[in-house]
């Protein structure tokens, strides 16, 4: 299938869409519309239309869209069918948060290993096994990583970065405080969650003074 640029806005409600459609039985709803869909979620039908659009196109006049083909569009947006194995750095309270979190592999991502240079925290009681940073390139090259997540402080996290690179990883999550230099080749995303909880007070804030608007 073709690849599709979808919006994290859309990526969002697209598991909510998914859930409800396998509750169906294919047999006996074969087709179902954006109305429908909508209506039983309580979700506003001109956006569930231009979500579905994106996945699956316009679907059939009058009939909407085929059921079971719809669930495997969905799925495959969300690329369960086909996993992109993780490693993290970092087994402090934020790592071990994101080791705790069932989500990920909704959405095609599995964290396959943590890492820490901490041995006090290596093979403590974990879903997800925590080695030494003298395993991390090994690691990665045998089980082909392709996503690194950075939990570790401000001060080592260009170093882990770094190490990432050189193993072979070609996307990384940054939670660590501080700009990252990496090469073109590779796709950095940062999340600052400071500056989000300071976005989301900033709304509020302009949602009290305006009450009639949606924050």
């Amino acid at each position: 299938m073709e690849k599709i640029s979808v919006s994290k806005a859309t990526l969002g409600r697209i598991p909510t869409y998914l859930n409800y459609l396998r509750e169906l039985s294919p047999e006996k709803v074969p087709y179902i519309s954006a109305t429908t869909i909508s209506k039983e979620l309580n979700l506003g039908e001109v956006q569930v239309r231009k979500d579905l659009a994106v996945v699956s196109g316009a679907g059939r006049p009058r009939l909407g869209y085929e059921t079971e083909v719809l669930i495997e569009q969905l799925e495959d947006c969300l690329g369960r069918n086909k996993m992109t194995y993780a490693v993290l750095v970092g087994t402090g309270r934020l790592g071990r948060a994101l080791l705790q979190y069932d989500g990920f592999e909704h959405f095609g991502v599995k964290i396959t290993a943590a890492f820490d240079c901490n041995e006090q925290v290596i093979n403590l009681d974990s879903k997800t096994e925590i080695l030494p940073m003298n395993q991390f390139d090994s690691f990665c090259k045998e089980h082909k990583i392709n996503i690194g997540i950075i939990t570790v402080g401000e001060g080592s996290a260009q170093q882990v970065c770094d190490q990432m690179v050189k193993s072979g990883i070609t996307a990384i999550w940054n939670f660590a405080p501080c700009k990252l230099h990496v090469p073109g080749s590779v796709l950095l995303q940062n999340e600052n969650l400071a500056l989000s909880l300071a976005h989301l007070r900033n709304r509020l804030s302009h949602a009290q003074e305006t009450p009639n608007e949606k924050i």
